[in-house]
C-alpha cells in the first residue's frame, strides 16, 4: 500500500507535469492524492518545498548514478580527460532510465523550464552535476571558445529534453529502446559540440 507521503508526491508530480506549477494549488494536490491539507504541511511544509521533494525523489538517484559513472570514467582515464562521447553517455544514460520508467518526471522538467523555474532548480538539485560534467566536457573540447561552448551546452540541454520526451513525431522508429535513443543523441551531440567554430557565420539565413 502506498503511504501518504508517496501519494502526495505522485499526485503533485502528475499535476505539475500536466498543468504546470503555477496553475496547481495545494488544494488540487490534496484532492488528487485524497489526503487533507494538514498532511501536505506535515510532510512538506509549503508548495515550494513540495516541488523540491518531487524533483529530489527522481533526480537524486539519477545524479548519484551519474557521479558513480563519472568516477569510474575518470579512474579509467587517469590523468587524461575522458572523451566527450563517454562523458555524454555518463550524463545521459541515467536520465534515459528515468524517462523510461517515470515519463511524468520528464514532462515535469519541461514544464519547469517553460515556467522559468529552472535557474532555481539547477541551483538546488544540479549544481554539483553541472560543475562536474560540464567541467569534464570543457576539458574534452579545449579549443572551443568559452562563449561557443556555453551556447552548445544550451543547445545540448534542449536536444536532451526533446529526445527524452519521445520518438520523432514525424516518424515512428522500428526500434525505440532507450539505450539506442541515447546513443543516437550522443552521436548527434558529439557532432554538434565538435562542429567547426564559425560554421554558423558561413550560413546565409533565408538562402
Amino acid at each position: 500500500m502506498i503511504d501518504t507521503k508517496d501519494r502526495i508526491l505522485d499526485a503533485a508530480e502528475r499535476l505539475f507535469a500536466d498543468q504546470g506549477y503555477a496553475a496547481t494549488s495545494l488544494r488540487h494536490v490534496i484532492a488528487e492524492a485524497q489526503v487533507n491539507l494538514a498532511a501536505v504541511h506535515y510532510h512538506f511544509g509549503s508548495k515550494e518545498e513540495l516541488l523540491d521533494h518531487v524533483i529530489a525523489r527522481r533526480m537524486d538517484p539519477v545524479n548519484a548514478d551519474r557521479l558513480a559513472m563519472m568516477d569510474r570514467l575518470e579512474a579509467e582515464y587517469g590523468d587524461q580527460p575522458p572523451p566527450l562521447d563517454r562523458v555524454l553517455e555518463a550524463f545521459l544514460m541515467p536520465a534515459g532510465e528515468l524517462a523510461a520508467h517515470h515519463p511524468d518526471s520528464v514532462r515535469l522538467m519541461g514544464r519547469m523550464h517553460f515556467e522559468g523555474l529552472m535557474q532555481r532548480i539547477r541551483e538546488r538539485h544540479f549544481k554539483e552535476i553541472g560543475e562536474r560534467f560540464f567541467g569534464a566536457m570543457r576539458k574534452a573540447v579545449p579549443g572551443l571558445p568559452d562563449e561557443e561552448f556555453y551556447w552548445r551546452l544550451h543547445f545540448m540541454i534542449g536536444a536532451m529534453g526533446i529526445a527524452m520526451c519521445g520518438p520523432p513525431t514525424f516518424h515512428t522508429p522500428a526500434t525505440d529502446d532507450w539505450p539506442s535513443r541515447v546513443q543516437r543523441l550522443v552521436a548527434f551531440l558529439v557532432g554538434g559540440i565538435n562542429a567547426p567554430v564559425g560554421a554558423a557565420e558561413n550560413v546565409e539565413v533565408g538562402k
